[in-house]
């Protein structure tokens, strides 16, 4: 771990300059709007270790596979989100010096990311190796009230010297992915303009065809007032910029307003993006910078007072709370069903920005309870929207008759992910997509949706599971050959628990899924089985039969379901008897020796128990998690979210608490080393289900809100908010107490501790636990 960045409930502070954690803090300190984001990157030039970002949401590039022995069935391509445009450039030379802080001396140097206004700031002095000290303090932001634009003010002061300052703000299309292939180049430039201060540069992604123009604007104020200045246009290959060349005196602050643009051909037709570009700049910059932010502290005063969570008596816990909430509502608004939420989101390239599971499985429950129904429905049509394509992916691997595998990993719907342990066997994805349906209608009451779009998907992905089983002589059962279940630390199983469990948990629910659109909307029903096909009796049957007699290996000796067929031919040990030293495994051992050992990357028979919790008591999830955690590694961000839930549930507090510390500052802290490739922002989305449902205990069971809510020893208070069908509470825990506030126009029944307790509309109820409900 690493633990250089600074405790605050709202900020995330680097005092000092890391030079060696520079990437990371680039990563934590990321900034996004749902539409584009950029890492923490530094506006002037930095000749040190630093991966230069700036995403534009649904811009992708299809990168050519790169694999040593290529597969019938593999994609063609990994689909990246690419990195765009850098807009947020501004070199500044003095007397020909250039100011870099890789190469001059820095001190009072402070970088923090408030996550309450949703700004980043960064202050120092530098020292230059003619002994000038230049003051710079700079403020930036990505708007989410305009959310394809960014502002910059940056504040440059001569301490001991006067001279003349050249300060050239730029947009660099030469930017290139770091994980590019073949050390391709994605874009072409179609064309570039330049003004008084102002530039433009329209460039188009190869073989996708996306244009995007990245536009500035910049204003120059001495001395608090608004000054002319006279610029030198530059134009070089994709490459814009403005040079201006200024008297500057010392103690005279020279602040420098940058205002940009980010407009795709996703959202403005490419024939006019450059004059759409122009606009949209004339208007952010008509604002001004400082209304400008105004106008952003308020949207984000607007988004926590929905959804913030309050931690008393421990900083830690409350900065990685609030860091994950912040993250997950810059990355995904709801507002365009084409979008999605890549594992990074905005902040690195790794993943290529693509859609997962983890959306399904960790992100929807986050947004059902914290954001407008449509925002969670956006998310289940954008799979619809791509079921056709999965049908596809189905098909190039042999299945047939509208069998449905949805992608691990897709931009556009096509599968895009080129290893064989993912791409063929880790199936379980569709089973976590078919999950949401449920989840989603559970939580939100809306049948409607598995009339409209819902019950295709089912079908299709039903379909899948009923070709993928086979029949076993020997077992008398059905069974799952060739198959990764969420522990990627094991490939090419039998019969993994999980994946076998959510298939025949798929097929029961499409078997009650048809029922209720038959009763809902019979006519609509017909329609759908003539246009799919639809046997609806000789499938049923078909799916039944194998939901009943499905293999689910489970070892009597134990009683515990087994990971896979063979798991107990492993040498078993918990994990404290790995070697100092020798973690992350996938950094220090071989794939060969991490596929032998016992040793479990994520949450796998967890997983299904967390999802299913309701099929298995008390004492199986004990017997199964003290079976399971202490060989798991948890190298995977998704895993240590899922065990905190599972352990509040069996009273386990320590264990709980550590966990959730686990995902709350994996990134913060660096866990894994491996924060410098980006955020994880999907699992950030697993640190709210550690609070809500784990701590606070909050389920939706037969229409209603139940809670079950416990504080860690160490915390005062938790409090948060959840959404559910037009009711808005607050609930609020202390280590005596449980306090609920309504903060709707109608009565809400709530299930707490077991115990219905009414709260009328626009009302609080306190109530005084009995005894320890955590056990």
């Amino acid at each position: 771990m690493k633990q250089y960045l600074k405790h605050d409930p709202w900020l995330i502070v680097e005092e000092d300059f890391n030079r060696s954690y520079n990437e990371i803090t680039e990563s934590v300190m990321s900034l996004g709007n749902g539409r584009m984001g950029q890492r923490g990157n530094f506006e002037e030039n930095f000749s040190g270790k630093s991966l230069q970002g700036n995403y534009v949401a649904g811009v992708y590039y299809p990168d050519k596979t790169r694999v040593g022995w290529w597969k019938n069935g593999y994609p063609d391509y990994f689909a990246k989100v690419l990195n765009a445009a850098n807009w947020i450039g501004i070199n500044i030379t003095i007397d020909y010096e250039t100011l870099d802080l890789q190469t001059c001396e820095v001190r009072d140097f402070r970088r923090v990311l408030n996550m309450q206004e949703g700004y980043l700031e960064r202050s120092f002095v530098a020292q230059l190796k003619s002994g000038k000290e230049l003051q710079v303090n700079a403020k930036r932001f990505c708007s989410i009230v305009d959310d394809e634009s960014g502002a910059i003010r940056y504040s440059l002061k001569p301490l001991n010297f006067d001279a003349k300052i050249t300060i050239e703000p730029y947009v660099d299309g030469t930017i290139r992915n770091r994980d590019s292939n073949y050390d391709e180049t994605f874009w072409d430039e179609v064309r570039k303009e330049t003004g008084y201060g102002e530039a433009f540069i329209e460039l188009r992604t190869r073989k996708t065809g996306f244009h995007v123009c990245t536009g500035m604007g910049i204003e120059i104020e001495q001395d608090g007032v608004r000054i002319d200045f006279q610029s030198q246009p530059i134009r070089q290959e994709k490459y814009v910029a403005n040079r201006m060349t200024l008297e500057c005196r010392e103690g005279q602050e020279t602040v420098v307003y940058k205002y940009a643009v980010n407009l795709s051909s996703l959202n403005y037709h490419s024939d006019t993006v450059v004059s759409e570009a122009r606009k949209y700049l004339q208007r952010i910059t008509s604002k001004g910078f400082e209304r400008m932010l105004i106008e952003q502290k308020q949207a984000w005063a607007d988004k926590w007072k929905m959804n913030d969570i309050t931690i008393e008596g421990d900083v830690a816990a409350q900065q990685g709370i609030r860091f994950s909430i912040f993250q997950l509502n810059q990355t995904y608004t709801g507002e365009d069903e084409r979008l999605n939420i890549g594992p990074k989101g905005f902040t690195g390239e790794k993943y290529g920005g693509s859609t997962y599971w983890d959306t399904e499985a960790y992100c929807l429950p986050f947004y059902l309870a914290t954001a407008d129904q449509k925002v969670s429905r956006n998310l289940l049509r954008y799979r619809y929207k791509h079921l056709e394509k999965a049908i596809e992916n189905a098909k190039k691997l042999g299945f047939k008759a509208g069998a449905a595998l949805y992608p691990m990993v897709t931009m556009n719907g096509e599968e895009c992910h080129n290893e064989w342990e993912i791409t063929f066997e880790e199936i379980h994805r569709n089973g976590a997509i078919a999950y949401a349906i449920y989840d989603y209608i559970r939580y939100t009451g809306d049948v409607r949706y598995l009339t409209e779009y819902g019950l295709e998907v089912l079908i299709a992905i039903s379909r899948f599971w009923s070709q993928r089983v086979n029949w076993s002589e020997a077992k008398q059962q059905y069974v799952m050959l060739g198959v990764t279940g969420p522990n990627e630390y094991e490939n090419n199983v039998n019969n993994n628990w999980y994946t076998s469990y959510i298939a025949a948990w798929t097929l029961r629910y499409t078997i009650e899924a048809v029922g209720l659109v038959k009763e809902l909307d019979a006519e609509k029903y017909t329609e759908l089985c003539d246009r799919i096909h639809f046997r609806e009796e000789k499938e049923i049957a078909t799916a039944r039969h194998i939901a009943d007699h499905i293999h689910l290996p489970y070892d009597e000796n134990r009683q515990v379901f087994l990971q896979q067929e063979s798991f107990l031919d492993k040498e078993l040990m918990p994990v404290s008897e790995i070697p100092k030293g020798q973690r992350p495994l996938n950094q220090h051992w071989s794939w060969d020796r991490i596929l032998r050992s016992c040793f479990i990357k994520q949450a796998d028979v967890l997983q299904g128990i967390y999802f299913f919790e309701d099929d298995f008591d008390l004492d199986t999830l004990r017997r199964n998690f003290d079976f399971y955690e202490p060989m798991t590694v948890h190298e995977s961000s998704l895993s240590p979210c899922v065990h905190s839930v599972l352990a509040s549930k069996l009273g386990m507090k320590e264990k709980a608490y550590e966990m959730y510390l686990r995902t709350a500052r994996l990134d913060l802290d660096d866990y894994n080393n491996d924060t410098e490739d980006g955020c994880h922002i999907t699992s950030m989305a697993g640190t709210w289900l550690a609070v809500v449902k784990g701590f606070g205990g909050f389920r939706i069971k037969d229409d209603q809100v139940v809670l079950d809510p416990h504080c860690p020893d160490n915390w005062e208070s938790l409090a948060f908010k959840v959404r559910f069908r037009g009711i808005l509470l607050e609930i609020k825990v202390t280590q005596t107490e449980v306090s609920i506030q309504n903060f709707s126009d109608k009565s809400a029944e709530i299930k707490l501790y077991g115990n219905l307790l009414t709260v009328s509309a626009r009302s609080q109820k306190t109530v005084k636990p009995a005894t320890d409900s955590g056990t």
